[in-house]
């Protein structure tokens, strides 16, 4: 511990160009090429580092409530944001409420089974046609709670109580206000910009890199929600790198080789982050018997093959028993690897378990979803 403590404090290179410095011992890359079976996934096999500047961020991107306001004003109304998932859609009339900041979207399935998204407010009074974080199946049409005006489910005039006394109204020109809505691998995006940039756009390599994947046909199996105290950038932060993994997550510091995590920039919405497991610590000295014991293994590793590998294979056998599956084509890196992509501004998806997004509520409040 001492000996790993001393490599990883040491002073890095003053010779090497801003981020060439890198903790001792095989790349990502080295170690992911060197696996045959990691061949089926080549979107694992790239890499793309940027140096994108090592300045400090003001303290104030993270509590003032003046830069808050401007993300409110000038972030969260121009983006893309992962509302759900299209099983929370499934038949005409089933709804789901999204809310970030001041903004609510109301997406529904209509009767034509298009997913639309509106502006979760009444063009009468301005009402809210939903509750905040409300979700629902089977509406026949949308219906104000304040004065019972009613649209159909793709949003076009339905009635109007005592519609005499509204003669100027237009049906055409009285109908929910429609903002943008687009579907990707299952999960459901709305941007409250009209003269938004195409979903596509944003996803960058997103889905050739998950056209193997196949998280459109996964679902939602448990719903979480928790409230965070931290500014939502801060707890996103914090699924987006492995630096805190020697005072966060001590326990696996002597399997993982988390200082050689790979961080890869794929664009201006689009990042990714890649940690190998079950690979021991590059900082120090083990044989492979003893990284398979530290896995907590006590039978004998099998002569000329590695603690990950071996590691790998007893997860395809568990865990393709649990779910009655075969995972034996599954490849070493998706079924023991840390991999995460992040789509700015709000959503990270994992090719191996769990998507989440966190939102903010306040400078200093956020909420972390597991939808």
């Amino acid at each position: 511990m001492k000996d790993m403590m001393k490599a990883l404090t040491a002073p890095g290179d003053p010779t090497l160009a801003p981020g060439e410095a890198r903790a001792p011992g095989p790349s990502t890359q080295d170690l992911l090429q060197s696996e045959p079976s990691n061949a089926q996934d080549p979107a694992l096999l790239t890499s793309s580092a940027a140096f994108l500047g090592d300045q400090d961020l003001p303290f104030a991107r993270y509590t003032h409530q003046q830069f808050y306001d401007l993300e409110m004003q000038h972030l969260w109304p121009k983006v893309w944001q992962w509302a759900c998932r299209e099983e929370h859609l499934l038949k005409p009339g089933d709804f789901y409420t999204y809310d970030v900041g001041p903004y609510s979207a109301l997406v529904i399935r209509g009767d034509d089974h298009h997913i639309r998204a509106f502006v979760n407010a009444c063009p009468h009074r301005g009402m809210a046609l939903t509750d905040a974080g409300s979700c629902g199946q089977g509406k026949q049409f949308i219906r104000c709670p304040f004065h019972g005006m009613a649209w159909h489910l793709d949003g076009s005039l339905r009635e109007i109580p005592c519609r005499w006394d509204f003669p100027h109204i237009k049906d055409a020109e009285f109908g929910l206000d429609e903002i943008p809505c687009e579907t990707w691998a299952g999960f459901v995006f709305i941007n409250f910009d009209k003269a938004c940039q195409p979903l596509e756009a944003d996803l960058g390599v997103l889905p050739e890199h998950f056209k193997a994947w196949g998280l459109e046909d996964r679902f939602v199996a448990v719903h979480t929600v928790k409230t965070l105290p931290g500014n939502w950038k801060m707890c996103m932060e914090g699924f987006l790198e492995a630096f805190h993994v020697l005072g966060t997550h001590p326990e696996v510091i002597h399997t993982a080789s988390w200082a050689n995590t790979q961080y890869d920039v794929f664009g201006p919405t689009v990042t990714r982050f890649l940690q190998t497991v079950a690979t021991g610590n590059p900082n120090e000295t083990q044989s492979q018997a003893e990284i398979y014991r530290l896995l907590g293994y006590t039978d004998e590793l099998p002569d000329g093959v590695t603690a990950r590998e071996q590691h790998a294979q007893h997860q395809r056998a568990a865990l393709g028993q649990r779910f009655k599956t075969d995972l034996s084509a599954v490849s070493t890196s998706i079924m023991l690897d840390s991999i995460e992509y992040h789509l700015f501004p709000e959503c990270l998806f994992f090719p191996r378990h769990s998507d989440s997004i966190d939102l903010p509520l306040s400078t200093d409040r956020a909420w972390h979803l597991y939808p």
